[in-house]
């Protein structure tokens, strides 16, 4: 078992949580972790809870659009969408996504409990946002991805603008969730993955370097669950993006299978080439075996790096609320808080 003096530093929260709404997800996490928390999301509750899949009617609504097909291989296996071919002439762009509102409800509340004394003081306001890709990914057919992603990341950048606009920077983080990127590489074949790969990279670090300094920034490397095996690769993804992006990364995410306790699972880490600023996350913790697991791959880990916090793999958006508190004392009796 994982000695008091060996706990893991700090706990992250990926971003979604079954909870009503962002007080209930900000007071839950203050009182179970605290002081363990850097950043604290606001659960991306109601219609967000299903990750990307509210942004889908971002393009049923848009007149440039009309839908395609019904590509069961996507993530959502919904309906995707293609530019209209009489539209193809004109500049396209994006109206409201709806991330900058719903940050802004959340901060209101985020403000209120933080002047309670309800959120730690040093605690930043944390937004997780998808990639641009991800939305084009999973609605756009693959011949528009192009033009639409530009257009679709220029009004995620107008977004972003508008949430440093009413968070001040002191107090806001954001996150990028890097999802789809794995499954697209997993899918390329060998002749065009080192370019494939290349391009997805570029965008990462441009994503990045949008952020200013001042503001928190991190990134969710996400490959859904075991079935995605390889460690190599978000090691590999992870010394890219910071070795690109001009200036400091403050937190990288990582998941951890429930059944990878072994050394060869965390091995690849040895090669993990983070800067000082930069807190390494490993997405271990899960509610299944609770304690005694997760204390299982918590020594696997710390036989290959020290110096990492507890994380679950993803968000717990697909979770019953019934767990969540449980969930988050088994994160609470495995760390400790980051000094």
């Amino acid at each position: 078992m994982t000695s008091a003096t060996n706990k893991p530093k700090g706990v992250h929260l990926v971003g979604s949580i079954p909870l009503k709404d962002s007080a209930e997800v900000f007071q839950a996490l203050s009182a179970s972790l605290g002081a363990r928390l850097r950043r604290i999301p606001d659960g991306e509750t109601g219609d967000r809870s299903g990750w990307i899949r509210w942004q889908l009617q971002v393009f049923v609504d848009h007149p440039m659009f009309e839908l395609a097909t019904a590509d069961p291989d996507s993530y959502t296996a919904q309906g995707q969408y293609r530019l209209r071919p009489e539209a193809a002439s004109d500049p396209l762009t994006f109206g409201p996504l709806g991330y900058s509102a719903a940050a802004k409800s959340s901060y209101a509340e985020f403000s209120r409990l933080k002047q309670e004394g309800q959120i730690p003081e040093g605690c930043r306001f944390q937004v997780s946002l998808p990639t641009p890709l991800a939305p084009i990914a999973g609605y756009v057919v693959a011949k528009d991805w192009a033009v639409v992603g530009q257009a679709y990341e220029c009004r995620m950048q107008e977004e972003l603008e508008e949430i440093m606009s009413f968070v001040p920077a002191s107090e806001l983080a954001i996150q990028w969730d890097v999802a789809v990127e794995f499954r697209i590489w997993e899918n390329v074949s060998p002749d065009q993955a080192d370019s494939v790969k290349s391009g997805l990279i570029e965008g990462l670090v441009r994503l990045g370097n949008e952020i200013p300094a001042e503001v928190g920034l991190g990134y969710h490397l996400c490959y859904g669950d075991s079935g995605h095996k390889h460690f190599m690769e978000p090691v590999d993804t992870a010394n890219r993006i910071t070795s690109g992006v001009g200036r400091a990364i403050n937190w990288i995410h990582m998941p951890v299978p429930h059944a990878r306790n072994d050394d060869a699972y965390f091995t690849p880490l040895k090669n993990l080439k983070l800067g000082s600023d930069t807190e390494l996350y490993l997405g271990l913790v899960h509610f299944t075996d609770g304690v005694a697991g997760t204390q299982q791959r918590i020594e696997a880990a710390q036989r290959v790096v020290q110096d990492f916090g507890v994380a679950t793999e993803c968000g717990f958006g697909r979770r019953s609320p019934e767990t969540i508190a449980e969930l988050l004392r088994i994160h609470a009796e495995v760390s400790d808080p980051r000094t």
